[in-house]
């Protein structure tokens, strides 16, 4: 492999192909990272709206590290994950106390932040700061294992590790920012999991899974685990006026906010035998039928019951709640009741 110019001509595509994107506007590091953290598990077009709405109320790490966690997490709401919008904050506070505000340069003071993995590390200081910095995701895996033809599992660390460091020993002299972007921009939009689009490839030629003609048959990787299902069942307590919310103590969406649920199925008789565990008398309790929503690694799968009550106590929904995409995707069964 003439890795030489592979890189040449990754970075000749980059600079002609590249999607606008707003955090592509210029190298600071804060919003390269913001962006790095909203891109996980979410897509582009997902994470762009979100990202200049938070751009323009956070537009620097002091302003995130002094803003209110209820307000943080309002922005956030809808992306999920929301520990990450937690850990963006405690890392804000960290370079605030530890770095006096300025943004660590060095990949080992950037790893130690809250929240960031190798991964945004290596993009960080390779972006922002122009540093021989892989940032090696699934995108970046499937580039690598295809233009090597290579049948090592991506799904092992490492092979992720003997990539990057593969990656480390070709970084060019110039525009080590851009061709890491262009390893990313490459998985994104033309080698594509499943059937890549090899004609539009700048690198076809070089590419010896394509000489193979067999490019659909990696990366290689083992299969994933069956997601874990777990049943709850979830109460939409209502007055007609306020909706019952509760804090999520432990477990999945830990100290978020959260509809009154259970573990397991209930039938009617037993759901409002748990109302009234809960201090509440129904006057009427509606089966919603079943819901789901998937995170990475579980599976939801709700009953739902809208119960009519005289009067909600506090806490209640209210437009500065933060509700979890797994809960707010029920408001629909109230909006529907109304």
């Amino acid at each position: 492999m003439d890795w030489t110019l592979f890189t040449g001509k990754m970075l000749d595509w980059y600079r002609g192909a590249a999607r606008v994107l707003p955090w592509r506007e210029n190298r600071d590091p804060y919003r390269i990272w913001v962006s790095e953290i909203m891109l996980q598990q979410t897509r582009v077009d997902t994470v762009i709206p979100y990202y200049n709405r938070f751009m323009e109320t956070f537009p620097c790490v002091e302003a995130l590290a002094n803003a209110d966690e209820t307000a943080l997490l309002k922005h956030w709401e809808g992306l999920g994950y929301y520990t990450r919008a937690r850990n963006l904050q405690k890392a804000a506070k960290m370079i605030m106390e530890t770095y006096q505000g300025i943004f660590p340069e060095r990949f080992e003071d950037v790893r130690k932040l809250p929240g960031i993995g190798d991964y945004t590390a290596g993009a960080i200081c390779s972006i922002a700061f122009e540093q021989p910095t892989p940032a090696v995701d699934g995108n970046v895996l499937r580039v690598l294992s295809r233009l090597t033809a290579d049948d090592s599992d991506v799904m092992k660390p490492e092979t992720r590790k003997q990539y990057t460091l593969r990656l480390q020993e070709i970084y060019p002299a110039e525009g080590r920012g851009d061709f890491t972007q262009s390893l990313m921009e490459l998985g994104a939009l033309i080698c594509l999991p499943g059937t890549p689009k090899c004609t539009d490839c700048p690198v076809q030629t070089l590419c010896l899974a394509y000489t193979k003609g067999a490019s659909e048959r990696y990366p290689v990787k083992t299969p994933k685990k069956e997601k874990k299902v777990e049943r709850l069942t979830v109460f939409l307590i209502s007055d007609g006026k306020h909706l019952a919310i509760s804090k999520r103590e432990q477990g999945l969406l830990s100290n978020m906010w959260q509809f009154p649920n259970v573990s397991g199925w209930l039938s009617t008789d037993a759901a409002r035998e748990e109302m009234g565990k809960m201090g509440y008398s129904a006057t009427q309790i509606c089966d919603c039928g079943r819901m789901k929503h998937i995170f990475t690694h579980i599976e939801w799968q709700m009953q739902v019951y809208h119960c009519t009550v005289n009067k909600v106590e506090a806490p209640y929904l209210t437009d500065e709640i933060t509700l979890p995409t797994a809960f707010r995707k029920l408001l629909q069964v109230e909006q529907e009741k109304e």
